[in-house]
Order: structure tokens, then sequence, then C-alpha cells
């Protein structure tokens, strides 16, 4: 995998990089504050589920500086490409760290792992009534569509 080419805003100790087994619980905390987890999707298998498939598309935002207020795991982004389009999931950042450019730096090292694959298109889906996530992505030049999305559980979470 190719380095990460983000940098941090000036002011800022962190970097974007590849996430660690060692990261996990760091992870679940940040996805459960952000309010990412639900009760039918056990984030540990979600975890080792994405480790099977395509692991350098999961990335996190780690604090570098050792002096400063800020440790451990600040920002998380779960990327897949199926060979038709990429997709974002979990993108999290840290309520302490927010409006600090890690959230922007995940989607944009996101997006620049899937063009390296030849990936076309990156699309997400966005919780309704979450407008502020929305504004976000649209700053990012993202464009909503009118669409209905479906699911159905093949393997339930016990």
């Amino acid at each position: 995998m190719a380095e990460p080419n983000i940098r941090p805003p000036a002011g800022e100790d962190w970097e974007v990089r590849a996430f660690d087994r060692a990261d996990t619980e760091s992870v679940v905390a940040l996805w459960t504050e952000a309010g990412l987890t639900r009760p039918w999707n056990d984030p540990r298998l979600d975890i080792e589920r994405k480790l099977t498939v395509q692991p350098e598309l999961f990335l996190v935002v780690e604090a570098t500086e050792s002096g400063s207020n800020a440790s451990g795991i600040l920002g998380t982004v779960m990327a897949g490409y199926d060979g038709h389009r990429g997709w974002l999931y979990y993108l999290a950042t840290a309520a302490s760290h927010r409006r600090r450019g890690i959230a922007r730096s995940l989607v944009r090292e996101a997006e620049r792992l899937l063009v390296a694959m030849g990936c076309p298109k990156v699309q997400l889906m966005v919780r309704e009534g979450n407008e502020g996530v929305l504004g976000f992505y649209d700053d990012l030049g993202y464009e909503r569509f009118s669409v209905s999305n479906t699911g159905r559980r093949l393997i339930v979470d016990a």
C-alpha cells in the first residue's frame, strides 16, 4: 500500500494510517461516542469482517504528539471497492477534535486509495435527519441522490 499523503493542518499532531488490530477497542469506543453503532451490528465483528476484505482501505487517524491532550484514535473511515463503485462507511471523528480536518483527510485518503485501484465513483449512506453530515459531504463536492435503499440481513450478529 502506498503511504498516505495527508498532512494535518499547522498546529495539529496526527497522522492517517491503516488500521491495526491493536486499535480495535479505541475504534469501537470512537464509533460508540459518534453514534455509529447499532444494536444489530456488532462493531467488533464488522472490524473482523473488514480485515478479511481490502483491509488497506480501513483507515484511522492517530494522535502523534505525546505531550498533547490528544491520544489514541481520533478518526476512522472504512472504504471498499466492488469493481463498480467505492463505498465509505464508519467515518467518525472524536467529538474533541471535530472541525480540524480529520474527517476531510480521511475521506480524501480513502478516495486516493480507491482511485489507485481504478475506482471511478464513490458513494455513501447517511442516516435520515443527519443534516450536519450531509453539509460536510456537500462541502467536499459530493452529490445528493434521491434513492431508496433496501437491505436484508444474511448473518445475524449475536
